[in-house]
């Protein structure tokens, strides 16, 4: 019975990543390298970079004092 579940999982997994294939984005239509004039909007991760930074550190050191508790 597990095997037949192993099995039947990679299948899903073989059919979910073939039948999600995509291609790229079309080429521009100029031929060039589709960089406009301007820099462009940044992303919006890279706004909150260095909050995103300082939260990971801040749960780092919580789960990390929270371990610290359970093994004493």
């Amino acid at each position: 019975m597990k095997l037949i579940n192993k099995l039947l999982y990679f299948s899903f997994l073989l059919i979910g990543a073939i039948l999600s294939a995509q291609e790229g984005p079309p080429p521009p239509p100029d031929g060039g390298s589709g960089r406009g004039v301007g820099p462009g909007a940044p992303a919006p991760i890279d706004m909150y970079v260095y909050i995103l930074a300082v939260a990971a550190l801040i749960f780092i050191f919580y789960y990390a004092k929270k371990m610290q508790k359970k093994l004493v």
